[in-house]
C-alpha cells in the first residue's frame, strides 16, 4: 500500500446509475471525486429500465435527460390489466403536465445512463473513474475517511472527506458499517425473458408498461428500445434449469401469443427479489445510496429512481458541507428524509403493487380491482394516484421532513 494516499474530497463505491449520478452531481459542483468500480466498466444490468418524471427533471440538471429521451421510449401511458377478464385500466401521465416538463416515463436500460455519465466524468478534470478498483475497507476519523481499494496489482489507499456507498445490494460499505438490512425476501424466483418479437402486434391496446394480473401466472410486460421484457414469478421448488429452458419459454409466450415456440429470446435471467431497508443511511462521514440502502420489488419501477433521488438529496447536502455553507448535521437530515420516504412510500407501494399482481381471482383481489376501477374513474383521486406513482408525492413528503 502506498505510504502517501491520494487525496480527494469524495470517494464513491460503485459505478451503477446511482454512483454515476452522485459523481456527476458533485463534479459539476466543483467537488473532487473518485468513482471506484469493481468491474471493467459500468455493468450492463438489465433490470431497471423506467425513468419517472421527477427523475428526468433531476437528470436534466446534469445535461443527460435529452440523451435518455433520444435513446429510450416515451411512455406516457401505463396499464394495469386483468388477463382473465380482459379489463384494462390505463393511466396517462399527460394529466399531470401542469406540474412537470416530463409528463411521461422513459423506458431505457439503466446502463445507458451509467455508461454515458461515466464517459463524461472521464473528461472532467476534477473526476477520476477507477475501473477494476473495489472498495474493500475504510476507516473513519474526525477529519476524514481512509479508503482501501483493491485492484489487479495490489491495494492502494485514498484519503477523502466523505465516502458514498453505492455498491449495490451486497454492499461492502454497508457491511463494514455493520448496519442491519431489515426486511424479507419473496418466496419465489422472478424470471425475466426478453425478446425482439413484436408482442404489441398480437395484443391489443398494449402500452410500453403493462402490469398483468392473472389467476395462474401474473406477469409484467415492459418495452425498451431493443426488446420486450416479460417478468413472471416461479416457485422456489421449480428447477432453475427448467425455468430457463425452451419448454418454459414456450409456456410463457404461449400464454400471450399464437405461437410461443416461434419466439426467440435474447436473455433468460432468474433472480430473487427482496424488500429491505438499511437501519441507517448515514454513519458519520459515510453515506449509503441506492440498492446499498434499500431494495424493493420491481413493480412500479421505483428502485433505481429512488436511488437517484437519494443521490440528489445527499449530494446537495455534501456540497454545502464541503463548501462550509452547512453543518455536517445535514447528513442526519439526509438519513431522516430518504429513509422515512423509503419506508413510507417505496416499500409500502411496491408491496401493495405485488399484492394486486399476486391476488389471482380471490375475493381480496376483486376488491382491489374494484378499488382500482373506482380510482381510475374519479378525476381527483386519479390525479393524486398519478402524482404518487410518478414519485412527486414522495419527494414532497421528503422535503417536508426537517
Amino acid at each position: 500500500m502506498s505510504a502517501h494516499p491520494k487525496r480527494v474530497q469524495v470517494v464513491i463505491a460503485g459505478a451503477g446509475p446511482v454512483g454515476c449520478v452522485a459523481a456527476t452531481y458533485l463534479a459539476q459542483q466543483g467537488i473532487d471525486v473518485m468513482l471506484a468500480e469493481t468491474g471493467p466498466d459500468a455493468a450492463q444490468d438489465l433490470r431497471a429500465s423506467t425513468f419517472h418524471p421527477p427523475t428526468l427533471e433531476m437528470l436534466d440538471t446534469l445535461g443527460i435527460s435529452d440523451y435518455l429521451m433520444e435513446t429510450g421510449l416515451n411512455a406516457p401511458v401505463y396499464c394495469w390489466r386483468d388477463r382473465k377478464t380482459g379489463e384494462v385500466l390505463s393511466f396517462d401521465l399527460s394529466e399531470i403536465s401542469d406540474v412537470t416538463r416530463f409528463p411521461f416515463r422513459i423506458q431505457c436500460e439503466q446502463y445507458y445512463l451509467a455508461r454515458k455519465l461515466a464517459e463524461r466524468l472521464q473528461e472532467m478534470p476534477n473526476a477520476q473513474v477507477m475501473y477494476g478498483h473495489r472498495v474493500i475497507h475504510f476507516e473513519q476519523d474526525n477529519d476524514g475517511v481512509t479508503v482501501s481499494l483493491e485492484h489487479m496489482t495490489g491495494i492502494s489507499q485514498v484519503r477523502a472527506d466523505y465516502l458514498i456507498g453505492a455498491d449495490g445490494a451486497n454492499s461492502l460499505v454497508r457491511k463494514w458499517l455493520d448496519i442491519e438490512f431489515d426486511g424479507f425476501t419473496y418466496p419465489e424466483h422472478f424470471l425475466c425473458l426478453s425478446t425482439k418479437q413484436p408482442i404489441h402486434d398480437e395484443i391489443p391496446n398494449l402500452s410500453h408498461v403493462n402490469y398483468v394480473s392473472d389467476p395462474d401466472e401474473w406477469l409484467v410486460l415492459l418495452r425498451v428500445p431493443s426488446v420486450w421484457r416479460v417478468l413472471v414469478p416461479a416457485g422456489l421448488d421449480e428447477d432453475p434449469a427448467w425455468l430457463t429452458s425452451d419448454a418454459k419459454k414456450n409456456q410463457v409466450f404461449g400464454g400471450l401469443l399464437a405461437d410461443g415456440e416461434a419466439v426467440q429470446t435474447e436473455h433468460r435471467t432468474l433472480y430473487r427479489v427482496h424488500q429491505r431497508v438499511a437501519k441507517s443511511f448515514h454513519v458519520n462521514r459515510v453515506l449509503l445510496m441506492g440498492d446499498s440502502a434499500h431494495l424493493n420489488n420491481p413493480l412500479g419501477g421505483f428502485g433505481m429512481n429512488s436511488g437517484i433521488h437519494d443521490a440528489f438529496n445527499g449530494c446537495e447536502k455534501l456540497v454545502k458541507i464541503l463548501r462550509g455553507e452547512g453543518s455536517p448535521d445535514l447528513l442526519q437530515l439526509y438519513d431522516r428524509q430518504r429513509r422515512t420516504v423509503t419506508h413510507a412510500f417505496t416499500q409500502q407501494q411496491t408491496i401493495e403493487n405485488m399484492a394486486i399482481m399476486r391476488g389471482g381471482q380471490s375475493e381480496a383481489h376483486q376488491r382491489r380491482q374494484d378499488a382500482m376501477q373506482a380510482l381510475a374513474n374519479d378525476p381527483g383521486r386519479r390525479r393524486a394516484y398519478l402524482l404518487k406513482q410518478a414519485m412527486f408525492s414522495s419527494l414532497a413528503d421528503a422535503a417536508a421532513i426537517t
